[in-house]
């Protein structure tokens, strides 16, 4: 197939960090299925949509990911596992030798943005060396018009995506072939050794949290939705806990799936597009994500049927962490741009594998931030390399992967903005019930949806506290079985349960002493059995 050189206003060479490469820059839609068909990347499902495997890595690299030790960020970035250092010579080195791999090779690049705020967007060039890499930032990150183009924008960073190009962890002083790098200073992400497209979105998320915070902007790692009177909801969560799915409610307009930022104006969303989970997907249970996959649509490691072409979601052959990203514009009714009001009410999502957590509790402003803080959920199968099967872990912030600033950083933000705009928050276990991961159940997606718009409609009513945690349950929810309301309820043995959530307890208990400045009004405001 042959490709011109696009005619988009995007016109200037590329910088000269990257003087000869050969770049096709901003290919439409169609031109990028066509493209990654000739080169046998994909192919089309009978509903359109573009399918293509990721290789060995079927999800995200966190022990692979790096910033780079300058000046610039030397003292605001939180170092540690999450945040690994690597030296400007490490950097200089791998990045000499990606440019020796790049030449002679025929590249795509994208303009976009990372913010719909156009006060707090963040321009980009992302250049792939898969054309289905391409379109899936190109139906992600927001697509900039020719007038957008033409503004005066800061300098853009530059994400240079190489999967065929691998570190020598010997030489490099990598853990492995895969490396996801930041360099601030240079305005540069490079990712290499990973066929995962989810690194291109996700390494621009982490630079937008290190960015946003000194513009007064809260970055967050949730969805939202408002409904027809301009009211909004955020939904936090780690990957696989409900954000995406919850958010795509046909009741309220969506507003984001997955990453926006917190403005003294009130919400956007950073992204242009949604990355859903469809591992058991169905017109039934989740119709707006399953209706959005269509042409211009990518699905990632998604059983296809050779003859027929139909999508098998509820096959999990080549991982559980199926995948599919769309643009925004894919969901009816979807607020473009995406902006929204100061949000009335927050949801912190996670999924339980002990199953003792209740599915929903309003919180106070000091559990709030306890459980801000403390980002308990369970790390899903296939989100991550090596996760198989439900691990239960703390991620602060309900992002710890993606935050390169102190975790204080952005508690204290958004404690602030709970206080200023009396926001009400709850906590929503989209775990297992009856039991841990294993015995129980993973709760009803039905019930979730319902105890959630009851949530955000003010419905909930009649609280009692619950002694293991010391959280404020509702007795009673419409059209949701009052016991499952009560976790303990939902147990044969009750001793079990009482095991289980005192060993839930000393977790968050045990996991809390890191934060050492916390006021006590916070701290104790966690379990309640870990103080007896």
């Amino acid at each position: 197939m042959q490709v011109t050189q696009s005619k988009h206003i995007h016109i200037q060479e590329v910088d000269e960090l990257l003087p000869s490469l050969a770049v096709t820059w901003n290919l439409s839609t169609a031109q990028l299925v066509e493209l990654a068909i000739a080169r046998g990347e994909g192919q089309l499902t009978a509903d359109g949509a573009l399918a293509t495997t990721t290789g060995k890595f079927t999800g995200r690299s966190p022990k692979d990911k790096y910033i780079v030790d300058e000046p610039s960020v030397a003292h605001t970035v939180d170092w540690g596992k999450v945040n690994q250092r690597m030296s400007e010579a490490q950097f200089d080195s791998i990045y000499a030798r990606l440019l020796q791999y790049m030449q002679d090779k025929q590249w795509l690049g994208l303009d976009a943005f990372a913010g719909a705020d156009p006060t707090h967007r963040l321009p980009l060039r992302v250049i792939t060396e898969y054309a289905w890499h391409q379109l899936f930032a190109k139906q992600l990150f927001i697509r900039p018009s020719a007038a957008e183009m033409q503004s005066a924008h800061p300098e853009p960073f530059t994400v240079i995506d190489a999967p065929g190009f691998g570190a020598d962890p010997e030489r490099d002083g990598t853990h492995s072939e895969t490396f996801i790098i930041i360099h601030f200073a240079k305005r540069l992400i490079l990712i290499g050794g990973t066929e995962y497209a989810g690194e291109i979105k996700k390494s621009v998320f982490s630079t937008m949290n290190y960015l946003l915070p000194d513009q007064n902007v809260l970055p967050m790692h949730c969805s939202a939705n408002m409904d027809a009177t301009g009211k909004t909801a955020l939904f936090f969560g780690l990957s696989g806990t409900g954000k995406t799915t919850l958010s795509a409610d046909p009741d309220r307009r969506l507003i984001g799936d997955d990453e926006h930022g917190w403005s003294p104006q009130g919400i956007f969303n950073i992204e242009g597009g949604c990355y859903a989970k469809c591992i058991n997907l169905s017109p039934e249970k989740e119709p707006q994500i399953y209706h959005a996959i269509r042409f211009g649509a990518v699905c990632e490691n998604v059983v296809i049927d050779p003859e027929t072409r139909i999508a098998d979601y509820d096959n999990n052959t080549l991982t559980e962490n199926t995948r599919v990203a769309y643009p925004i514009e894919h969901i009816d009714g979807a607020i473009i741009p995406s902006t929204g009001t100061h949000p009335e009410v927050v949801l912190f999502l996670t999924a339980d594998a002990f199953g003792v957590l209740p599915p929903i509790a309003e919180l106070s402003k000091e559990q709030a931030m306890y459980y801000f803080l403390s980002g308990y959920t369970s790390k899903l199968a296939g989100t991550e390399r090596g996760i198989t099967e439900p691990q239960a872990t703390f991620s602060t912030c309900f992002g710890a992967p993606f935050l390169p600033r102190p975790a204080s950083v952005y508690a204290g933000m958004l404690g602030e903005r709970i206080e200023q705009h009396g926001t009400r928050i709850y906590l929503v276990n989209t775990g297992w019930t009856g039991g841990p991961y294993g015995v129980g159940e993973r709760m009803k997606l039905s019930y979730t949806r319902t105890m959630v718009r009851a949530a955000i409609a003010g419905k909930l009513e009649q609280f009692a506290v619950e002694p293991y945690f010391g959280l404020s349950v509702p007795q009673t929810c419409p059209d949701v079985p009052s016991d499952i309301l009560n976790p303990r309820h939902t147990w044969q043995d009750k001793d079990a349960y009482d095991r289980q959530a005192a060993k839930l307890a000393k977790l968050f208990a045990d996991n809390f002493e890191r934060f050492k400045d916390v006021d006590d009004a916070i701290r104790n405001a966690g379990p309640k059995a870990q103080q007896q």
